[in-house]
């Protein structure tokens, strides 16, 4: 679904992305991880073209990002972010039928794919009424994946969607994300700096530093052959709570 080929990027003397060579297959759900800095983010902005590499290519489904093709590539990819993104003046409904009112959908199908879509993501259908200051973090998400659905992309982008939601609201939004990736079938991409969030929602994840792409592989795989002693320091450095008893 989507390949990086020698892709570099630098941001004046930083060093972003350094010889990436990456192959996403369609299908899967793949979790980029890694220290801060690594490149994840830079990665999944290059994939919708939000980013160009200085060298090297990027293609999705086989075909070359370009400039020109750019619009018509990103209305098969759904983007969320942290929040969801949402626009402060538009009604969450508004927010995200905004591509498809845009698109020159009627009322009518706008509102039947709205109610869909509510039901899918577990968002009361009320929420669609309120303005993002009126919600819940976890009800801004749910918009916003709501947003990122409603053309029904083929691809899902996803960087640090939870990563503001308390913890509480964080696993209950885990379990109904991995349901819904499962139900869905969608090329799954997203960010994270979670790693049992990662295995938890990927069936691949690709473990970046510097940079460069360390390891790709299930989640296991890394555990059980790190291809260098950083995959295994990475993979266990977070505490958990019996650490601190």
């Amino acid at each position: 679904m989507f390949t990086l080929a020698g892709v570099d990027k630098r941001y004046g003397p930083t060093v972003a992305l350094d010889g990436v060579d990456l192959h996403i297959a369609a299908g899967h759900r793949t979790a980029l991880i890694g220290p801060s800095g690594a490149g994840k983010s830079t990665v999944l902005r290059m994939l919708i073209g939000l980013e160009w590499p200085d060298r090297g290519e990027v293609r999705f489904d086989g075909e070359r990002l370009r400039r020109e093709a750019l619009l018509e590539q990103r209305r098969r990819i759904g983007y969320v972010i942290q929040e969801g993104g949402l626009f402060p003046h538009l009604s969450a409904g508004d927010n995200a039928a905004l591509l498809a009112r845009t698109l020159g959908w009627s009322r009518e199908r706008i509102q039947a794919r709205l109610q869909e879509l509510a039901a899918l993501c577990q968002l009361p259908v009320d929420a669609l009424r309120r303005f993002p200051s009126e919600l819940s973090g976890g009800q801004r998400q749910r918009v916003g994946l709501v947003r990122a659905l409603m053309l029904d992309p083929p691809v899902l982008l996803l960087d640090e969607p939870l990563g503001a939601l308390d913890p509480v609201i964080r696993h209950e939004l885990q379990a109904q994300m991995r349901t819904l990736f499962e139900r869905l079938g969608k090329t799954v991409v997203m960010v994270t700096h979670d790693v049992a969030e990662a295995a938890y929602l990927a069936d691949t994840l690709v473990l970046l530093r510097e940079g460069r792409v360390v390891q790709q592989g299930t989640a296991r795989r890394l555990n059980d052959s790190p291809a260098e002693p950083f995959v295994h320091e990475f993979l266990h450095a977070q505490r958990n709570l019996e650490d601190c008893l």
